[in-house]
């Protein structure tokens, strides 16, 4: 759960990040030749130095690199990570994001082919690790085709009371596990004018390598925290004068597209995990039960294309300009 950096629309107030533990600078030397003897500064674009400090790994034991070790073991990962206060940003573009978010790296892996395109504003402080591809494959667990790594420091947790406090448009989702789908829902939530997203505590942790890469970063621009306990919660919703939306294939539920809704009422829409849908307690929560209609005998869509659909139907966005 962190703090995430926000688009035009909605306006939370601005968490105060606490100021991360400072990474020990590593000191620079002239430019050279990339070896294993120590740290080095590559050369800017104009042949000055670029602020990165560079240090060399040839040893996958190497403790500096701990933070990288076996990013494909998802059970331990999703222990590690959120305990240790630390995610994984994967590819120079999802980095950036990051750093545009305000989130603070503790250290960069990469390649040699790829330490060109490491951002400049990772500045001199913070250590780039810099790994051959057989290196980079036996720390991480994977071929790393994505470019660099980054380990970057979590933001505290949001607490859902302060979200709903000014949020108007929100998903609510129920035991989403899945990864993938997850990072697809906040890609949809950010581009199609969701304020917050809420989670189960069930759900899949949105700063998970592959949740941030699916959704290209844009879990740094939706504000979420989680509902807990579950499902008692969601009468915070009710509470705070939102109207409880549940997505369904029931065939009695109301079409998606008949709802008529003024721009400032407070719609929550609650989405549930892959194959079973919304437990019957969370639709039981709900005041209206909605559903998608379908063709050619499709029970229903992905838990990612439903959420994609029901933003744009519901989500708010800038009109269009006239004239």
């Amino acid at each position: 759960m962190t703090a995430n950096s926000r688009r035009p629309g909605a306006t939370p107030p601005d968490p105060a990040t606490p100021a991360t533990p400072a990474i020990p600078a590593i000191p620079a030397i002239p430019a050279g030749p990339v070896t294993s003897a120590g740290p080095v500064t590559p050369p800017g674009p104009s042949g000055s130095p670029a602020p990165l400090t560079v240090v060399p790994v040839d040893d996958p034991a190497d403790p500096r690199v701990t933070d990288y070790v076996a990013l494909t073991d998802v059970t331990l990962r999703r222990l590690r990570e959120p305990a240790e206060g630390m995610f994984i940003a994967e590819g120079e573009r999802v980095i950036r994001r990051a750093l545009g978010a305000g989130y603070q790296p503790r250290s960069v892996l990469v390649s040699p082919a790829r330490l060109g395109a490491v951002p400049a504003e990772i500045g001199p402080d913070v250590p780039v690790y810099l790994a051959g591809p057989e290196v980079l494959a036996e720390i991480t667990g994977f071929e790393v085709h994505r470019g660099a790594l980054a380990a970057m420091a979590r933001h505290p947790a949001r607490d859902a009371a302060e979200l709903l406090s000014w949020a108007l448009r929100v998903l609510v989702l129920e035991d989403l596990v899945s990864h993938t789908n997850l990072g697809a829902v906040f890609r949809s939530a950010a581009g199609l004018g969701m304020d917050a997203v809420l989670l189960s505590p069930r759900c899949a942790d949105p700063l998970y390598r592959r949740s941030v890469r699916v959704s290209m970063g844009e879990v740094f621009a939706v504000p979420y925290a989680r509902l807990d306990p579950w499902p008692a919660s969601l009468a915070t919703l009710t509470e705070r004068g939102f109207e409880l939306l549940a997505l369904t294939p029931a065939a009695d539920a109301t079409d998606l597209s008949a709802l008529r809704l003024a721009p400032d009422a407070r719609v929550a829409v609650l989405l549930g995990t892959e194959g079973e849908g919304l437990s019957a307690a969370a639709q039981a929560a709900a005041s209206h039960r909605i559903r998608i209609p379908m063709a050619a005998g499709v029970d229903s869509l992905n838990v990612a294309a439903t959420a994609a659909i029901t933003c744009y139907a519901l989500g708010r966005r800038p009109s269009p300009p006239t004239g």
